[in-house]
């Protein structure tokens, strides 16, 4: 019995405890902090492809999962189709390699697909402005991630023209809005933009849309769809047969 006096006598102090003002918690334990990230304004060191780079299912004469196609194991269709890419006015003029010499896997598709890549990158009289054509495959191959495109395609970019400081600033996924960099217009800026609504977005806005409509016209404007949807089924060609940069090669996106 005095047992049970004791412990009501605990439970009566607790409730008048309670009563007479809120109860004070322990406080919480300090938060681990979080590791510090890289910060985009760091500088980044390429990386140089290694033999040990290179995955144990990739043949050496494409750098891909499957060997490079000759015209000799084709019939005529196929033959026919190889002639269409590998020609001496062609830009594979040397023979298949990369993403294209996976296409002849299905010579119909890249009997068909050759030339309207060649018309998206140069335009029908080869007049195109590849600085901005660069801009905009560049913008496409960061924002896909991928790792060979603009490897490929940095290079072409400053070639063509395309500043240093508008190269940077999409190595790094950087904002456009506000950014003062040197080259980087209306123009470039709403290329930048429509890229990344593209690739990222449900769809183009509308905002963008029309100032992409005004600056380039209704047929620059399909022809700028047209060719970020030509580099991401060049993507899908890299991702499906897992093509390789060769070693030696310079490794120039920040991706692990």
């Amino acid at each position: 019995m005095k047992l049970s006096l004791s412990l009501l006598a605990v439970c009566m102090l607790s409730l008048a405890a309670c009563d007479n003002g809120p109860v004070v918690e322990a406080p919480a334990p300090a938060a681990t902090p979080e590791p510090a990230t890289p910060t985009q304004t760091e500088p980044f060191m390429p990386r140089e492809v290694t033999a040990a780079d290179i995955p144990p299912d990739i043949h050496e004469d494409s750098w891909a999962r499957l060997p490079t196609i000759t015209r000799e194991s084709l019939d005529t269709d196929g033959q026919r189709a190889f002639d269409v890419i590998v020609n001496p006015d062609s830009r594979y003029a040397n023979g298949l390699r990369g993403p294209i010499g996976m296409w002849m896997y299905s010579p119909g598709m890249a009997e068909h697909l050759f030339p309207a890549s060649t018309y998206l990158r140069y335009g029908a009289d080869g007049a195109r402005d590849q600085r901005l054509t660069e801009l905009a495959i560049l913008t496409a191959a960061r924002a896909l991630d991928s790792q060979y495109e603009w490897s490929a395609h940095e290079g072409l970019g400053r070639n063509a023209g395309l500043e240093e400081e508008i190269i940077e600033l999409l190595r790094f996924g950087r904002p456009v809005d506000a950014a003062a960099v040197p080259g980087l217009g209306e123009k470039e800026r709403t290329i930048i933009q429509m890229v990344r609504e593209l690739i990222d977005e449900p769809k183009v806005s509308s905002e963008t849309f029309e100032t992409a409509r005004r600056l380039f016209g209704e047929t620059g404007l399909m022809d700028l769809a047209g060719l970020v949807g030509h580099y991401t089924i060049v993507n899908y060609t890299l991702k499906t047969f897992d093509v390789q940069r060769t070693p030696g090669s310079q490794l120039l996106l920040p991706l692990p």
